[in-house]
């Protein structure tokens, strides 16, 4: 059950993380006139600060080396960001427009970023969790 909930907390998170990351993607696009690659890393660079904070405090309870921790995160999240932009781009290239692309991308990237948090970046230290929980 632990487990349930660790997923719905993820998605909230991932939800919070998403209106950040889109808000700066669209906001750098129209108000700055910034490109699709430049906007996207903006804003996912932006969300990453977010998803790392709530998701090691709140999601996963990590208490181990948060330096160590964030580095695997860094990791997990260039993966799925390189994922998230073949995605965008690939799609703009057979004539998506490119806020919907934006949006589409999200999806793979949400799914290897899950995984790789959980099982890399923020796994269980000694089965414990913050507050003495175990997994």
């Amino acid at each position: 059950m632990e487990k349930a909930y660790t997923i719905i907390r993820f998605v909230l998170v991932g939800m919070v993380n998403t209106l950040v990351g889109l808000t700066v993607i669209y906001a750098a696009k129209w108000f700055l006139g910034a490109g699709d690659v430049v906007a996207n890393a903006s804003g996912y660079c932006i969300g990453l600060l977010v998803s790392f904070t709530l998701n090691r405090s709140w999601t996963f309870a990590h208490i181990g080396p948060a330096g160590r921790a964030f580095v695997t995160f860094l990791g997990v999240q260039g993966v799925a960001y390189g994922l998230n932009l073949l995605c965008v781009m690939g799609l703009i290239t057979y004539g998506v427009d490119s806020y919907l692309a934006q949006a589409m991308g999200i999806p793979p990237y949400t799914i290897v970023s899950y995984l790789g948090s959980r099982y890399l970046a923020f796994a269980p230290v000694g089965n414990m969790t913050i507050g003495g929980r175990g997994r």
